[in-house]
């Protein structure tokens, strides 16, 4: 994928939709409480950068933590998970974002490579093992 490219996710009913500009990189599958029941598959950079949303989302964040990290934004219609946002400001003023490549067209993303991240325990990257999206589709 170019520098140009934009790679465009919708929810199910299409009420909502996400935009990542330029090279999405490699995706992390994470297997954190959250994206393990989401089975999301992420492409991150800084909201109002190379990511943007459009249409109505709603948000929920993780209860039982005292300063939670993140929210996820979903469909309030069809409850797609469109993407996580970042509560607290990077140390340069930016906020993180990471959209669901789930919702992208399969083809525009089958051959993205996967990082693995074990957000359950250890919060480590994981070995590479050579898997691409589709890999994890089918």
């Amino acid at each position: 994928m170019s520098d140009a490219a934009v790679l465009q996710g919708t929810c199910a009913c299409g009420d909502a939709a996400w935009t990542l500009k330029g090279d999405p990189g490699s995706i992390t599958a994470c297997n954190c409480t959250l994206c393990r029941r989401y089975g999301a598959l992420w492409a991150y950079d800084y909201e109002n950068e190379r990511i943007a949303l459009s249409g109505s989302t709603r948000s929920f964040t993780r209860p039982g933590k005292a300063d939670p990290a993140l929210e996820i934004h979903f469909c309030p219609t069809c409850g797609s998970v469109l993407c996580w946002r970042g509560l607290r400001l990077e140390a340069d003023g930016r906020r993180r974002m990471a959209v669901n490549i789930r919702l992208a067209p399969p083809e525009a993303v089958a051959d993205l490579p996967i990082d693995h991240f074990d957000g359950l325990d250890s919060f480590d990257d994981l070995p590479s093992d050579g898997r691409r999206v589709r890999d994890l589709w089918f």
